[in-house]
């Protein structure tokens, strides 16, 4: 805990540490619905509930639910005749998984991030008004293979640098439009549009940026915290996008060291010897409480003295999936 860990300072001969906690980090609205879609589920119709795909990228969150009865599985196939709940994750399913999901009479429960969905929605319209799409997005990634898949092969073309997008060569200049994966780092997605905008002035981009408020505001407090430590910390998973961005995002502030570690035992403590200031944030699906571990880590080691900066006062609330809403309701 970060009061606990504060009053560890004079203790023991302990090298001094101030740690600066990122505002705001970790959790964001989408993961939080899509996790509480889980619990519901679970409270609801009891286990197992099975989910397609891990339902946000952190291995305590997955682990923790698996442990009350969810089932997680990469494709719809694993999944045997059932009554049970089929929860699709917070990065968005290609159109194909509810078509399948439909066939095989599941009771399918989306727990997509609203802000994903927003980014389908798009790619949609614009596929109807005739246009071609440049995806800006990282190639494997779940939420850019659901959009994607939103449309027939071939109307989306996926662009992941600055090079691919100058090596782009559309059918039509005049029918074009852009998206972007919603966990992009906002520099790099900025320096790509612009090179699409430059090259191409009738391109179509979003009416708002796809890049969602907690990516911005997650990246915003690194970038301020970043210049002002010795070294930073990023809470998250390896196969997290916004998680690996924050860290990218630190060493281009000005960082001697970021790492990024999913839980206090994964930290190189070769790499943090001489430090008097750290940095810590979290990427967007992880827990609070690996913040807190870490904290707690660093305070057996060093009197350790916390403050928090902050980038942005965040209130998003997403409310829970419609199925879930009604038997909430119906309570």
């Amino acid at each position: 805990m970060p009061d606990d860990a504060a009053k560890t300072e004079g203790s023991g001969g302990k090298r001094p540490l101030k740690v600066v906690l990122c505002s705001p980090r970790g959790f964001c609205a989408g993961v939080v619905r899509a996790i509480d879609s889980v619990e519901r589920a679970l409270s609801l119709y009891g286990p197992p509930v099975y989910v397609r795909h891990e339902i946000v990228h952190n291995r305590y969150v997955v682990d923790g639910l698996k442990a009350k009865g969810a089932v997680f599985v990469e494709e719809l196939d694993e999944i045997p005749d059932t009554d049970a709940p089929v929860i699709f994750s917070a990065h968005g399913v290609p159109r194909s998984v509810p078509e399948q999901a439909e066939r095989r009479n599941f009771f399918a429960i989306d727990a997509t991030c609203p802000l994903v969905t927003k980014v389908h929605r798009e790619a949609e319209i614009h596929f109807r008004r005739g246009r071609e799409i440049v995806l800006i997005g990282h190639a494997g990634h779940p939420e850019v293979a659901g959009t994607m898949g939103q449309l027939p092969e071939g109307a989306v073309a996926l662009v992941e640098t600055l090079a691919q997008a100058r090596a782009f060569v559309p059918k039509d200049e005049g029918k074009l439009a852009y998206l972007t994966q919603t966990t992009l780092s906002l520099d790099d997605t900025a320096e790509i549009v612009e090179d699409l905008k430059r090259r191409f002035p009738a391109i179509v981009g979003p009416h708002k940026e796809d890049i969602c408020y907690a990516t911005t505001n997650r990246q915003e407090a690194v970038k301020r915290v970043a210049p002002v430590v010795e070294a930073m910390i990023v809470v998250g998973a390896p196969n997290s996008s916004n998680s690996q961005r924050l860290k990218e995002v630190a060493e281009r502030a000005g960082c001697a060291h970021a790492a990024l570690v999913q839980r206090a035992a994964d930290i190189d403590w070769g790499k943090f010897g001489a430090i008097s200031s750290l940095g810590i944030t979290a990427g967007a699906s992880a827990p609070e409480i690996l913040v807190e571990e870490i904290i707690d880590a660093f305070a057996e080691r060093y009197t350790v003295k916390v403050e928090t900066m902050s980038a942005a006062e965040e209130g998003v609330f997403f409310p829970l999936p419609r199925p879930l809403r009604q038997n909430e309701a119906a309570e």
